[in-house]
């Protein structure tokens, strides 16, 4: 498979395709701007890092194990076609099945700049379809260069409408938790998740000092972490999104996890993903897409 997927799909110097230990099929860029993995499996961008980083800027758990059928800890998870738990069928898989399943590539390319872009559509199958029935196509680009972007398009194909929740719940490398800050919340209101789920409103910028899973619902704002032990900002600039989520699990919820790179893997990232969740879910009319686009950048101070 990974021959023909590189006769057809790979770009010399920049992007190629292997096979790894699980039987998983992963993208590798690499060009002259940056690097990136991504598995075919749930589209999931596992790792990026801009040549101007001394580290990277989208973390992966060091205890992650990929495989067929299972989730990956840590990258950009694809969160389609609900956030969260579904609202009516406890057995279905929180935040969707599209992570979990597999996606195939429909289009690459380098971009003028030297980036490198690469285009998955989600594989529909008697299990994906018995969760969701609507006729439609999911698109994934990603751009990688200095900056990452990525466009996630969700096309209503069928007659009748319906109504969608996501994310891109990318994970962040970070020097240390609770020595960062999040900033562009500021006066929003957000669902706390945290010991139940109240409305709350955001004052000031956002500080960790425990566990903090946070849905800041009405704001398509800009956001930026400021890390002032790897000296850095990441900013976060996004469209088609309305809600941004906060999540980091602290030290009592990563060990029942298991796979946030013990002991301490969970100091080291934080998710801030653009999302449309809970207020903000989207109805996607019959003949019409809506698009999801993230663009990331990381800037040294």
């Amino acid at each position: 498979m990974t021959t023909a997927l590189n006769e057809q799909f790979g770009i010399k110097g920049q992007l190629s395709f292997r096979e790894d230990t699980s039987g998983l099929i992963v993208a590798e860029i690499d060009n002259a701007l940056g690097r990136a993995s991504l598995c075919l499996q749930g589209a999931h961008l596992m790792n990026w890092q801009p040549k101007s980083q001394k580290v990277p800027v989208v973390w992966l758990s060091r205890d992650t194990k990929p495989a067929v059928g299972k989730s990956i800890r840590g990258g950009a998870p694809v969160c389609w076609p609900w956030f969260g738990a579904h609202a009516t069928e406890s057995g279905f898989p929180g935040h969707g099945y599209a992570r979990t399943v597999p996606w195939q590539v429909i289009e690459s390319g380098a971009e003028p700049n030297g980036a490198t872009r690469l285009t998955l559509r989600l594989v529909t199958s008697d299990k994906t379809r018995a969760q969701w029935a609507h006729a439609c196509n999911i698109d994934l680009t990603v751009i990688v260069g200095e900056t990452l972007r990525m466009e996630m398009t969700t096309e209503n194909t069928g007659a009748s409408d319906f109504v969608i929740g996501e994310a891109l719940h990318t994970y962040f490398q970070i020097g240390d938790i609770g020595a960062i800050r999040v900033t562009g919340l500021e006066g929003c209101e957000y669902w706390d998740k945290v010991g139940g789920s109240n409305l709350r409103k955001q004052e000031g910028a956002i500080s960790f000092s425990g566990e903090t899973d946070r849905v800041y619902i009405n704001s398509g704002s800009t956001c930026v972490i400021h890390d002032d032990k790897l000296k850095r900002r990441i900013h976060i600039v996004k469209s088609g999104s309305l809600s941004t989520v906060v999540w980091t699990p602290w030290v009592e919820k990563a060990n029942k996890m298991g796979d946030m790179g013990q002991p301490d893997g969970w100091r080291e990232m934080v998710c801030v993903e653009s999302a449309n969740a809970i207020d903000n879910l989207v109805t996607v009319a019959a003949g019409t897409r809506h698009t999801l686009i993230v663009e990331y950048r990381a800037e040294s101070v």
